[in-house]
């Protein structure tokens, strides 16, 4: 999950090498934590929040496959 959240930040936003993806785990609860430059804060939530709201949708699906509960937080 990690890596799919990495690979799509780094495909949208100006600075590929200020991504930094983390995961934390607890139970069947997964938080993935997603850390952009300021400037591409923008590019990465999208217009409407359309990109973001696509990586959680990702997030939501490969989650179910494993039973645990996703969520996405951008910083």
């Amino acid at each position: 999950m990690q890596e799919l959240v990495e690979y799509i930040a780094k495909w949208v936003v100006n600075d590929p090498e200020a991504v930094q993806v983390t995961q934390r785990g607890r139970g069947d609860r997964v938080t993935v934590r997603l850390e952009v430059d300021q400037e591409d804060m923008g590019r990465v939530i999208g217009k409407e929040g359309r990109i973001a709201n696509a990586m959680r949708t990702l997030l939501s699906v490969s989650g179910d496959l494993r039973d645990t509960d996703v969520q996405l937080e951008i910083r």
